[in-house]
């Protein structure tokens, strides 16, 4: 049915800001009635925030201690590394060594039998 009523400018303007003044009304009791459930999810999302951060400095504590335990190895390594270069160098010494106080013993026998056969011939 059409509106039999003359609408005039003041009266559309009057019923416009009503239905403003009702939305905005309607809006305002929809927030209240939200503001538990929004409370409860914001609740939530701090929660879960304060456990990613928790996760995360337990991952990085982690990671540190892995890095440090790394390098705890890796200086053992080094460490063995060079105790066993310093064991063969002086095993490898002390081998030289033996040649060479070999090598004097036999001249040194070399030089007794040469003299003894000089002091048998003259």
């Amino acid at each position: 049915m059409k509106n039999a009523r003359n609408n005039e400018l003041a009266d559309r303007r009057a019923a416009a800001a009503d239905a403003r003044a009702a939305l905005l009304n309607s809006y305002r009791a929809a927030k209240a009635a939200a503001e538990p459930s929004r409370l409860a999810r914001q609740a939530e999302r701090v929660s879960v925030a304060e456990a990613r951060a928790t996760r995360r400095v337990e991952r990085d504590r982690l990671k540190i201690e892995e890095r440090a335990q790394g390098e705890a190895k890796a200086t053992e390594q080094h460490a063995a590394a060079i105790a066993e270069s310093e064991a063969r160098k002086s095993s490898e010494d002390a081998r030289i060594a033996r040649v060479v106080e070999d090598e004097a013993a036999r001249k040194a026998e070399r030089d007794r039998r040469y003299a003894n056969r000089k002091a048998r011939q003259a």
